[in-house]
């Protein structure tokens, strides 16, 4: 009996040795949050549908190149564990062996369809024939199942998805060690924490030896320092407040270093809102660690849904291609990181339990969508109380999840400061004056402004807005100097004109920035002038951070102006606008400034929205898999990743279509714009979308060498995967 078709070796995979190495595995994976025994049976049993003689007929019809009708299995295994388990718990067993291709089912559902099936006199049977098989092959379980005790239905829900990790992790490895050996074989052998903890205090020495005694590098010191004194605390959820210049990111990774070794904990996850800082931060890490050490994943192509028990080699390679997070150090997007842990995928969730142990940077914190802030922090406290996790809230705009009576999933949630008395050095490094127009503020105006300007940045709320801005400054002659930044942009353009931009500004040369909100949170700039539009409080903020950022200047000048015709995105940014509307008529714009500014943003914030508005939590106590995931979105639409024509694109989506791994992913990835699922089909229709799989596809239109993609100009969200 066998569990997949010949690999190009003409090797057979057999079953029963399938099915040990995947319980094996998963039941090693589930050891760090007391699921071992769960996960064993449920690996144990995953596969078992492929006893059935009708599937091994599908398997010979494969590998003979003849057609078969499609053959599900899945099903069959969770329906003898659901047949043993009954009466007793059975939703940790049963959910992962049922979901492990097609995923996570809804508990209500897969319980009709189990008591249906089993009233089948033929079903009945093939259950007893799987039982008897199961003993003949001596796969019964040998070890008594230990339930955990979960303290409420959605820490229950999580444990599921923690097992159902397990095995679909420990699935994916054994199938591809199978198909593609080399891979087995290539997979890399990384650097210890230790080794990595070394190479940064290292690296970090030699660039506070060779810095000069600015205060600023002094209190970039007295912040590193304060991390590393922090870390040796106990497991539990950190706040990192830095003003923006503090050395925030690599403090935060010898902060997240020190603190895994002295606790044993196994890898740093940093996640970060915004791609167009991901690279960034990516790059900062792999300089001061290694270039091997640094796993950087953000754009995902997963299996369309009626792929995902297909047998075909060439199916299961691409379903091969997705990532399990088994590097000691990861960059991911936040969206990747909490839709993983609420997506009901299998080659999504695979790399959950790789979170067990770990710690969770996250980075600009107040980035977290409010209307789904009641499941995000339940699942994070959840991390760090069930799974061993740390976590550290990272940003110089701290919400207040802590002061907020609505978020009752984070009260008595202990939040420790690594740096103490974080607000004296936002008095320190100030290195801005905020100046707030009264007069709206048309295009035409400001670009006349702008044209009078040697160097100057502008941050907007749309991308329609920016390229508004950008034609009227082509009329007044100035295009050459001016520059885009937007989601319209692919990454490694992106990045090539973040590097023209800062070579202008070292230069001392003319350079306009006209850019929406993917500047703002961690982009290492550093503008005389900066203009930005009404937006939320922390957005302003965070744009200011490009002002002075270096502090060469006694004080930079930020002016924050409304746009005569600009547009606003809707939900939770339309009304952190609103909020930052009152608080700036109510302060002096010299207030922002002050942190505690941004408690009572947040407050007034929290308290004007619904903070659980898609009703996650309950859907997650119901154990409803499938309407979780639907639900729970920081992008409010869904989004596809798109190949554009910029650079070696071409070569590389060639690469990748031709033989589907991690290694042409990721090569791949720079060259992708997200744009909505919705607008797939008129753009097809418009000719300028190719299909390329079901979920990447290719654009045919053109690319401006400036402004990118021309013909989608919605706005997905700045909250990008």
């Amino acid at each position: 009996m066998y569990a997949h078709t010949p690999n190009t070796l003409g090797q057979w995979h057999e079953l029963n040795q399938h099915l040990r190495t995947v319980a094996e595995s998963a039941a090693c994976f589930a050891q760090d949050f007391a699921g071992a025994e769960v996960a064993y049976l449920a690996g144990l049993w995953h596969d078992l549908g492929k006893f059935d003689p009708r599937f091994q007929s599908y398997l010979r019809a494969q590998a003979e190149g003849r057609r078969h009708p499609h053959v599900r299995h899945a099903y069959l295994g969770a329906l003898l564990a659901f047949s043993a388990l009954s009466g007793h718990r059975w939703e940790e067993v049963v959910l992962p062996i049922a979901g492990h291709h097609a995923g996570l089912p809804s508990r209500a559902t897969l319980e009709q369809q189990m008591v249906y099936l089993l009233g089948q006199q033929d079903e009945q049977a093939r259950v007893r024939q799987l039982a008897q098989i199961a003993r003949e092959q001596n796969l019964l379980p040998d070890r008594p199942l230990r339930w955990p005790n979960c303290s409420s239905d959605t820490r229950r829900e999580l444990f599921v998805r923690m097992v159902f990790s397990a095995v679909v992790d420990a699935d994916y490895l054994d199938t591809e060690a199978h198909f593609q050996p080399a891979l087995r074989d290539l997979r890399r052998q990384w650097p210890s924490l230790q080794d990595l903890w070394e190479r940064l205090r290292q690296d970090q020495e030699r660039l506070m030896a060779a810095s000069t005694s600015s205060m600023l590098n002094s209190i970039r010191r007295e912040v590193y320092e304060a991390c590393l004194t922090a870390a040796e605390l106990p497991p539990g959820v950190f706040r990192l407040t830095v003003p923006t210049g503090g050395g925030k990111t690599r403090s935060a990774l010898a902060f997240a270093l020190r603190h895994a070794l002295a606790h044993g904990l196994r890898r740093v996850v940093v996640a970060i809102p915004y791609t167009s800082i991901i690279d960034q931060t990516a790059e900062v890490y792999r300089q001061a660690l290694d270039e091997e050490a640094v796993l950087e994943h953000h754009s995902q192509v997963e299996p369309a849904a009626d792929e995902d028990e297909n047998q075909d080699p060439n199916v299961v390679r691409f379903r091969l291609a997705s990532e399990n997070w088994d590097a000691p150090v990861v960059v991911t997007t936040t969206v990747q990181l909490f839709e993983s842990l609420l997506s009901n995928r299998p080659s999504r969730a695979r790399r959950l339990h790789n979170l067990a142990k770990s710690i969770i940077v996250l980075d600009e914190v107040q980035t977290l969508p409010p209307e789904i802030l009641r499941p995000t922090v339940d699942v994070l406290r959840a991390l760090v109380e069930d799974y061993a996790a740390s976590v550290v809230l990272s940003t110089a705009t701290q919400p207040a999840l802590a002061e907020s009576p609505y978020l009752g999933e984070w009260a008595g949630v202990e939040v420790r400061e690594i740096v103490p008395d974080p607000g004296r050095y936002f008095q320190t490094l100030r290195r801005v004056e905020y100046e707030r127009r009264d007069s709206p503020l048309s295009w035409r105006d400001l670009a006349r402004e702008l044209a009078s300007q040697h160097q100057a940045m502008v941050v907007l709320n749309t991308r329609r807005d920016a390229l508004a801005l950008i034609d009227e400054l082509d009329e007044l002659g100035v295009g050459d100097d001016s520059f885009h930044l937007s989601t319209l942009l692919c990454g490694a353009h992106r990045r090539a004109v973040l590097t023209e931009v800062r070579r202008r500004l070292g230069a001392g040369q003319r350079v306009l920035l006209i850019s929406t909100q993917v500047v703002e949170a961690g982009v290492d700039l550093d503008f005389p002038l900066v203009y930005r539009a009404v937006g939320p409080l922390d957005r302003i903020v965070q744009a200011a951070g490009r002002c002075n950022r270096e502090g060469r200047l006694e004080a930079g000048r930020v002016v924050i102006f409304e746009p005569a015709e600009g547009g606003v995105p809707g939900g939770p940014y339309k009304a952190g606008m609103e909020v930052a509307r009152v608080l700036l008529f109510r302060h002096p714009a010299d207030a922002l400034n002050d942190p505690a500014i941004y408690r009572e943003y947040f407050a007034r914030l929290f308290a004007d929205l619904d903070l659980d508005k898609h009703k996650v939590q309950e859907e997650r106590a119901a154990l409803n898999y499938p309407e979780v995931a639907k639900r729970y979105r920081l992008i409010a639409d869904d989004t596809v990743p798109v190949a554009v024509p910029y650079g070696d694109a071409e070569a590389r989506l060639a690469a990748w279509l031709r033989e589907p791994t991690r290694y042409t992913w990721q090569r791949l990835q720079p060259y992708l714009v997200s744009i909505f699922r919705r607008d797939v089909a008129r753009l097809q229709r418009s000719g300028l979308l190719q299909a390329e799989t079901e979920r990447l596809f290719r654009w045919l239109g053109s690319y401006h060498p400036r402004l990118g993609l021309q013909e989608v100009l919605a706005d997905p969200s700045d909250l990008i995967v």
